[in-house]
Formats: structure tokens, C-alpha cells, sequence
């Protein structure tokens, strides 16, 4: 177990994905940003990650569960992944 896991959002599966695309804290995910880490995620680890996952990053990122990201970031996420 990481610190990532103390991050809101983070339970193993997202854990395992973000060890694996270099990512081992807080700090690291919030330089690289849920854009590129979830791009990363999809290209090494899961080709299959959902919005869902965009979102939890997105949240681990601002500290907040997925649900309670603003209305404005979620509809930017979810462009940004139709658009993959």
C-alpha cells in the first residue's frame, strides 16, 4: 500500500494503475493531472478505463470524493473522454 491510497478515491484497483505509470504520491499525480495520468492508465495499463476512473482521479486530485466534483469539471472530464 502507497500514500496514494490515503488519497480520496483511491482503493487498490486505481492504486495498482497509477504505481504502474510511475505515479507514487500526491504530489507526482497532481504535476502530471488526471488528462495525462488517465491517457497514461489507458495506453499502459487498462485500455478499458472508464469515465468513472477519469472522475476518481480528477477527484484524488482536488481532494474530494468523485460525486462532489463541480458540475463545470465533470462535464469538462466527460468531453475530454468521448473525445479518446
Amino acid at each position: 500500500m502507497s500514500e496514494l491510497s490515503k488519497l480520496p478515491n483511491v482503493g487498490k484497483v486505481l492504486e495498482d494503475a497509477l504505481l504502474q505509470i510511475g505515479v507514487h504520491n500526491e504530489e507526482e499525480l497532481c504535476l502530471m493531472g488526471a488528462k495525462t495520468a488517465f491517457i497514461k492508465i489507458r495506453e499502459q495499463v487498462d485500455e478499458g478505463a472508464c469515465l468513472h476512473m477519469l472522475y476518481g482521479i480528477e477527484g484524488a486530485i482536488e481532494g474530494v470524493r468523485d460525486n462532489l466534483l463541480a458540475d463545470e469539471v465533470k462535464q469538462d472530464l466527460k468531453q475530454f473522454f468521448k473525445n479518446l
